[in-house]
């Protein structure tokens, strides 16, 4: 803190901004769920009155929420005419290259258990199941593979370019989910064959994806719990992207071990995650991430990159490096060999 700030009254600013910060995402949430972006693209611009004939939805209230997309900066209004930001025309327009409106209804849907985080923090239970997601609400689960899908189709395309495959035929993804990291590395590397092994009822989603991307006879779904299931050995390159955050220090180093006994000597692990600096409470997003995943998983949490050193060091692997992803993605990937 600067020195003159010392002498500055406190400001109530931030405070006031954090205890209203829902208002926008609840806006966001609602303008892409009601399909105002894919239908402002198809028209190009249109007014409260034909959006809501369009939509079939209330002309008072879409007119409010506009107002409030546009508040946000999601959208621009010219007399009564609304249309897309370039923001939203990229990244909030389905089926645009940056598509990321089925990536946030994970956050859409994580929602209703924020506002039971003083519940969490008196029982330190997560406050709704972890199975409704994986498996027991077949909607929730779907759309939940579907989300995650539209995220890693983001990271993807950052991650996949930095790793070295050189000489990979094998790989392994351990905790796969849609398939969608697999896929595109085997898009990027005709020469690798890839494994992907999750719960059943994500992999069969799954296996969906990998088949509309005309992946499948490259790109093989196994179903299956991966605490417990055997992992197929003679791997070349095993991946863990986006999974370890809802395990126990004890459960990462047993997949650790058993990841380095499912690879051919020389091998690499790539893992990629959302990690904090020793602390634990840097950078934020990170920090708040891991109570999310703590409202919604067992073991949920976000750890450092000293700590996946060391687990990766005791399960025999050596060479460790870390790389950032560029921004606005907060992850990290760990790489070490065997």
């Amino acid at each position: 803190m600067h020195p003159r700030d010392l002498n500055q009254p406190p400001d109530p600013s931030r405070i006031i901004s954090l205890a209203s910060a829902f208002y926008g995402s609840c806006t966001l949430f609602a303008a892409s769920d009601a399909g105002i972006f894919g239908k402002l693209a198809e028209l190009g611009s249109a007014d409260a009155s034909t959006l809501a004939d369009a939509l079939a939805l209330n002309r008072r209230g879409v007119e409010l929420l506009l107002n409030g997309c546009v508040a946000l900066g999601l959208l621009v209004k010219e007399g009564d005419a609304f249309r897309n930001t370039p923001e939203a025309s990229v990244f909030l327009v389905p089926g645009s290259p940056g598509d990321l409106s089925k990536a946030i209804r994970y956050n859409r849907d994580v929602y209703g258990a924020w506002g039971k985080l003083a519940e969490f923090v008196r029982s330190g239970e997560p406050v709704e199941k972890p199975e409704l997601h994986l498996g027991v609400d077949p909607e929730r689960t779907r759309t939940f593979v579907l989300s995650m899908h539209g995220r890693a189709l983001g990271i993807g395309r950052m991650v996949v370019p930095q790793l070295d495959l050189k000489g990979c035929k094998t790989l392994l993804d351990i905790g796969g989910g849609p398939g969608t990291y697999s896929t595109l590395i085997a898009q990027a590397n005709p020469e690798i064959a890839c494994t992907v092994l999750d719960l059943p009822d994500v992999a069969a989603v799954a296996t969906e994806l990998v088949a509309q991307a005309g992946m499948a006879d490259r790109v093989k779904i196994i179903p299956g719990d991966y605490h417990t299931a055997a992992f197929p050995g003679g791997k070349d390159a095993v991946i863990i992207f986006g999974a370890l955050h809802q395990e126990s220090p004890e459960s990462i180093l047993d997949i650790f071990r058993r990841a380095y006994g499912a690879l051919n000597p020389g091998g690499r692990i790539f893992v990629l995650d959302m990690m904090t600096d020793a602390s634990h409470t840097h950078p934020p997003f990170s920090a708040l991430f891991a109570v999310n995943m703590a409202l919604t998983t067992t073991n949920g949490w976000v750890f450092s990159d000293q700590e996946l050193k060391g687990w990766l060091e005791e399960a025999g692997f050596h060479d460790f490096e870390m790389r950032p992803i560029p921004p606005p993605m907060p992850h990290w990937l760990g790489i070490a060999a065997k």
